[in-house]
């Protein structure tokens, strides 16, 4: 990543449990290496009650893709009756991408969720919309080298969703800890069919 894409730096991460599904996003609103400004920014937006997206990039187009989303996702209810299940959330932020691509938004989101059977779903994107599904985790962001090492390294199939939280968060700060960009601080959505676990993380700050 380069350009605008790394000028507020971010680290992103969706992770599959054993019907349980995790993201975790750093919380550093910083302008590059130059000037932290904030250490409380959110990355991560609730969709639906089992979906949620995690935005990485220019912290403008992320408030403002956020809240065109939680518009459409909004509009989708009233429109259907129903709740849009991740796959479809998946398929509509790649069209929105998609469509804006000779003046692209400068956010790679992430999006992970249950669907009405309560089967886990992850998927990352880049900033043209272009979908990257998967079985185990995906990751986003300024940190995203470091992060695939650290998940590639924790990961395991079959994880509860204490497992999943302590592994999600020691592969974020584990990652963070390398990146100048990103880090701060952190938060961690544990996703499950009963409930969802928030908990922040507490991180470096040097």
């Amino acid at each position: 990543m380069s350009g605008l894409t790394s000028y507020n730096g971010s680290a992103i991460v969706a992770m599959v449990g054993d019907g349980c599904v995790g993201i975790a996003a750093d919380t550093r609103y910083g302008v590059r290496q130059l000037m932290t400004v904030s250490c409380q920014r959110k990355k991560v937006f609730q969709l639906t009650d089992q979906c949620f997206v995690g935005l990485s990039g220019l912290a403008t187009d992320v408030q403002t893709f956020s809240q065109l989303l939680d518009f459409r996702v909004k509009l989708f209810s009233l429109k259907e009756e129903r709740t849009m299940q991740p796959k479809m959330a998946a398929n509509m932020i790649s069209s929105m991408l998609y469509e804006k691509r000779f003046g692209p938004w400068f956010t790679e989101p992430v999006v992970a969720g249950l669907d009405k059977d309560n089967n886990p779903f992850v998927c990352a994107f880049d900033f043209i919309g272009a979908m990257s599904k998967a079985e185990d985790f995906v990751v986003s962001g300024t940190s995203s080298e470091q992060l695939y090492g650290c998940c590639e390294s924790f990961w395991r199939p079959g994880m509860d969703k204490d497992e999943l939280f302590e592994t999600l968060s020691q592969c974020l700060l584990s990652a963070a800890d390398r990146d100048c960009l990103a880090g701060w601080g952190g938060v961690v959505h544990i996703i499950t069919k009963e409930e969802i676990i928030t908990k922040t993380l507490k991180g470096r700050m040097d």
